[in-house]
């Protein structure tokens, strides 16, 4: 930062190096984080110099309106700031402004009354399917007891091999996979049930954690236990998930919930229309599933060239 420019007047910039410090002192803020809101602020103490015809005072904070930060926004967005970047400006702003607030020296109610930009939907991003199949082996996780690892591939392959949330895998009882079953019923958002085809691979990788599983699984019970016998949280797999991404050198987008990505975009690319892959996911709208597939404006073509009687 030049600090023979003139962004604010003394009494504002104190405050400022002030709020930057106790960021990195008292919050431990990583060093990108502290650097993105250094920038924010002052590119924002220096709008407001123009704003106001002057280097801007602790008062001018104080007296600030929420048409001065929609300005701000406004010139952020003209000079090619995107969503995600507002709502960042505006996140560091209000993390400053209040700062000022708990201090006493400043209302931060400007800030609280400017909504967030809305955020675009991004496309998830599935793994390849070479990568799907290596990862929910029992061979590939890096648990030493072995029913752990057992339990941990059994319920990657459930996320992949049916599609599932992470909830509704931790959800399962014993009773819900029975042998012989071909299918499997779920429980998902807002109580809603659905019926998923079981593939063998599936169930057999259930039935290996079953057999070498210590703990006495009750019928009605979680099918899936933790290290001590109680029910599995979610964060164990999270954690399991991310210890495999650093093994197989894998993009930070391979989560549990990038495997139900994968068996979404894995169906659509070999032939499954839409409508029933909706239904494999739960989705409630058919918009949803296409987002959630990553579907372009090719792809449906496709279809309709091949699937339209007009076409």
């Amino acid at each position: 930062m030049n600090e023979l420019l003139i962004i604010a007047a003394p009494d504002l910039m104190e405050k400022r190096s002030a709020w930057l410090e106790s960021l990195a002192s008292e919050r431990r803020l990583s060093d990108n984080t502290l650097d993105a809101y250094e920038r924010d602020t002052r590119q924002f103490l220096t709008f407001l110099t123009g704003h106001l015809g002057g280097p801007a005072k602790l008062s001018d904070i104080h007296s600030l309106r929420p048409a001065d930060l929609r300005a701000f926004l406004a010139a952020r967005r003209r000079d090619g700031s995107g969503a995600r970047s507002l709502g960042r400006h505006l996140a560091g702003l209000r993390s400053f402004l209040r700062y000022l607030e708990r201090k006493g020296l400043v209302n931060a109610a400007a800030a609280g009354a400017i909504r967030a930009p809305k955020q675009p939907k991004s496309l998830p991003k599935p793994l390849t399917d070479r990568q799907a199949l290596n990862l929910v082996t029992m061979d590939a996780q890096l648990q030493e007891e072995p029913w752990i690892a057992a339990r941990d591939a059994a319920v990657l392959t459930l996320l992949y091999g049916c599609g599932l949330r992470i909830s509704e895998a931790l959800g399962l009882h014993p009773t819900d996979l029975t042998p012989g079953s071909t299918t499997l019923r779920v429980t998902g958002k807002g109580g809603k049930t659905r019926i998923v085809p079981l593939l063998p691979v599936v169930f057999e990788a259930v039935a290996i954690y079953r057999k070498l599983c210590p703990y006495h699984l009750a019928a009605d019970e979680p099918l899936f236990r933790g290290a001590r016998g109680g029910p599995l949280q979610p964060a164990i797999i999270q954690r399991e998930m991310q210890k495999l991404r650093s093994a197989f050198g894998l993009q930070e987008t391979a989560t549990p919930h990038a495997l139900r990505h994968s068996f979404a975009t894995h169906l659509l690319a070999g032939g499954g229309d839409l409508r029933t892959i909706q239904e494999l996911l739960g989705h409630a709208s058919l918009s949803t599933t296409q987002v959630y597939t990553g579907v372009d404006s090719s792809r449906l073509l496709e279809v309709y060239d091949r699937a339209h009687p007009r076409a």
